[in-house]
């Protein structure tokens, strides 16, 4: 298994990155002054499709065929109180 290493100010600095090393299947060990202090291992769910819960809680709320242009003038008329 492929492996980085990152000293705890690199991890502190770059948390995310290092994440991503790990959710892409990579050990990341984690060192202070030249030693190991800490380990950051791919996760079960790390290979899997992840949903985003709000992705998930908007389903059918959503509509796929919206004019942008109607959408704008239709919050103008709301903002603003505009009778046709």
């Amino acid at each position: 298994m492929a492996s980085a290493t990152a000293t705890v100010y690199e991890m502190q600095n770059n948390f995310i990155g290092y994440l991503g090393m790990a959710m892409g299947g990579k050990n990341v060990s984690v060192t202070l002054h030249g030693k190991e202090v800490a380990r950051l291992v791919p996760g079960t769910a790390s290979r899997e499709i992840v949903t985003a819960p709000v992705t998930e809680s908007l389903t059918g709320i959503l509509k796929l065929d919206i004019d942008l242009d109607e959408a704008k003038e239709e919050r103008m008329r709301q903002k603003y109180e505009i009778a046709d």
